[in-house]
């Protein structure tokens, strides 16, 4: 395999990243230990009861690092009386100093906790928006000015034995850096060499390194790249994996599954935090959820290694397919609904899936989320189905019932060998054992296949991997619909299973469609939404508003939840638009990276919105400030009426 493109041990094998230990307090991060999982309070640090009894609730959840943003020297004093408290009560849990901006409470804090976080982004740079031009002794002079600056907080970390974590975050990446290397995966990964280089050159090497987007595909490249850049400069840190302003609810758990998830089916990760717009001892389930598939995936069936890897895991490349019917070229990735086991479909059937039928008007109506294809096995759909939509018969249903925009499911075996077959779309299925040079050879010479890919490996991700790269070497250009099967899951786990199976291959490029049969699992609506949430996350197909909104911390300086609930109330019909919700100007401008518009609390009871990355408008009265932020919208034409 090419070693430029190299970033795990194996893309078939299942291998944990080699990393080495940090200590950090009673507990090591890296080498042989488990993934940890950690959270961070939302509380008032200076509240010294509120904060100790949250972070009791998160460890009580299972937190084995709890964070706490200290803004101030004040505040970093106060982590010693929150600290003591902890002990006083019985809980000896690592504390970690979220630090931003302020050297000085970083060096007060690392005398404290157990670790301290910086960003290197913000740490010895404060953020203008300029372009600079730098020669290469001005920039040399810069990284002088950096080192002086970060020096001090090494010495003390080496001294005290605090560990330290390199937080480096998409969205707030210094002028400096974007200047150098834009607004790219490299600049991320950059913005943390620099700072490691000067721990490294100091021999100090109890650091951690994360590399946070809201953009899953920008968050998986980066880690990535710094895997790949690290192995060239002999270092082995290990990674805290989190995709940031993930947002709530279902969307907050798909879009942390299908980054995180990515991530850990390459076995990469050694500390996970999942952040939710919740409180936080509701992150922990999820994290831990995320984490356990792993601990029994050894041993799993063998998978021939990848020698040839055609995809390149640091950029975002569309797999080149074949356009069959509205299945692969430049079509959006098609969702598929399991309908095979119901013994009758009517038209009531449909509106799980984003269809409704009005009787009066005979007519139906089509949601942004509505499924484009249904498999209904032998089950026969009697009644005049919506234009949008296409019906999957099993092959031997189908030659009886060929009506319109309907088609056929056959296996290998059968495409192979069938006599008749649909002139215009055949989906085929096919697992990794089945492709060999006689279906390589028909696929490759039929304008009619499409591919349903299953696999039933542990493994099954990279199987499927697998699968896609051999088509790819073999100039196979069929369209490839990733299909996975699930059984009697809880809905939460069906969500984050199937955005992290399905999730990491999108998020390269590969697949044009994705189909989940889910037995068991949940209801048909949930199991189409989760389809649709897949593709949102990772860019592929928008089909919503997008909410870019941050966990809360201690510097928050508004209800979260309640004004994320209200603005969503009040915005959810605006397709394709990103909105960033941020509590305090650290999730400011930056953090929100690629969102349209944003809305960021400035001060007790104060909102600014930003229309991209430039202000607006500067504290606005809370009570006033959705209202503002859509006027913002209209005025920017952003703005269409919902559909009551």
């Amino acid at each position: 395999m090419n070693t430029k493109h190299n970033y795990c041990s194996s893309l078939t094998t299942y291998q944990r990243y080699k990393s080495h230990e940090v200590k950090i307090g009673s507990i090591g991060i890296g080498g042989d230990n488990p993934i940890r999982l950690q959270s961070m309070t939302t509380t008032n640090t200076m509240d010294t009861e509120a904060t100790v009894a949250q972070s009791i609730r998160m460890i009580e959840a299972g937190c084995e690092l709890v964070r706490i943003t200290a803004p101030s020297k004040r505040e970093a004093e106060n982590l010693q009386n929150i600290k003591d408290e902890l002990v006083k009560r019985g809980y000896n849990t690592p504390l970690v100093a979220d630090i931003h901006f302020t050297p000085a409470a970083a060096e007060v804090a690392a005398r404290i906790v157990e670790k301290v976080r910086v960003n290197p982004g913000n740490y010895a740079d404060k953020k203008k928006f300029e372009e600079i031009e730098y020669t290469e002794d001005s920039y040399t002079a810069q990284l002088e000015r950096i080192a002086k600056r970060f020096t001090p907080l090494v010495k003390i970390c080496k001294e005290e034995g605090t560990a330290m974590r390199i937080g480096t975050n998409h969205g707030s990446l210094s002028d400096r850096i974007l200047s150098r290397y834009g607004d790219t995966p490299e600049g991320m990964v950059e913005s943390a060499l620099e700072f490691l280089r000067i721990c490294k050159a100091l021999d100090y090497h109890a650091v951690i390194i994360s590399m946070k987007a809201s953009n899953t595909q920008v968050m998986v490249q980066a880690y990535r790249l710094l895997i790949n850049k690290m192995q060239a400069e002999g270092m082995t840190y290990p990674l805290h994996l989190g995709v940031t302003e993930a947002g709530e609810g279902e969307d907050g758990r798909i879009k942390s599954a299908v980054g995180i998830g990515a991530l850990l089916e390459d076995g990469i990760g050694d500390t996970v935090r999942v952040s939710l717009t919740e409180e936080p001892e509701f992150e922990i389930p999820v994290a831990k959820s995320l984490v356990d598939r792993y601990l029994d995936r050894l041993p799993h069936e063998a998978i021939e290694p990848i020698t040839e890897n055609p995809v390149n895991p640091f950029e975002y490349t569309k797999r080149n397919s074949s356009e069959v019917v509205n299945i692969g070229g430049k079509n959006v990735p098609i969702v598929m609904a399991d309908f095979c086991l119901k013994k009758k479909i009517t038209p009531a059937s449909l509106f799980a899936l984003g269809y409704t039928y009005s009787v009066p008007t005979d007519k139906w109506t089509i949601g942004d989320r509505a499924c484009d294809y249904i498999f209904a096995g032998d089950t026969i759909v009697d009644f005049a189905i919506p234009g949008t939509l296409g019906i999957i018969y099993n092959h031997k249903t189908w030659l009886t019932n060929r009506g319109e925009r309907c088609y056929p499911f056959v296996d290998a075996k059968t495409y192979l060998t069938a006599e008749e077959l649909s002139t215009k779309l055949n989906i085929v299925y096919v697992c990794l054992s089945d492709l060999k040079d006689e279906l390589l050879k028909k696929l490759k010479a039929d304008t009619t296949a499409v591919l349903l890919i299953d696999t039933l490996n542990k493994h099954g991700m990279a199987e499927q991997r697998k699968l896609f790269v051999e088509l790819m070497n073999a100039k196979c250009q069929s369209p490839v619909i990733i299909g996975r099967a699930y059984g009697n899951l809880k809905e939460e786990e069906l969500q984050l299973q199937a955005s992290t199976d399905m999730g990491a291959l999108l998020l390269d490029g590969l697949g044009d469609g994705v189909f989940i049969a889910a037995e068991n699992c949940g209801g048909d609506q949930l199991i189409i939404q989760t389809a649709f949430g897949i593709l949102q996350a990772t860019r592929t197909r928008i089909s919503k508003t997008e909410y870019i909104s941050c966990p809360s911390c201690g510097r928050t300086l508004f209800d979260l939840q309640e004004t994320t609930a209200k603005i969503r109330s009040k915005t959810s019909h605006l397709k394709g638009l990103k909105i960033g919700i941020m509590g305090c100007i650290v999730n400011g401008p930056g953090e929100m990276a690629d969102a349209d518009y944003g809305y960021v609390g400035t001060g007790v009871g104060k909102i600014t919105l930003y229309k991209e990355k430039e202000v607006v408008q500067r504290n606005i009265p809370a009570e006033d400030a959705v209202n503002a932020l859509i006027d913002l919208i209209k005025t920017h034409g952003d703005w269409i009426e919902a559909n009551i």
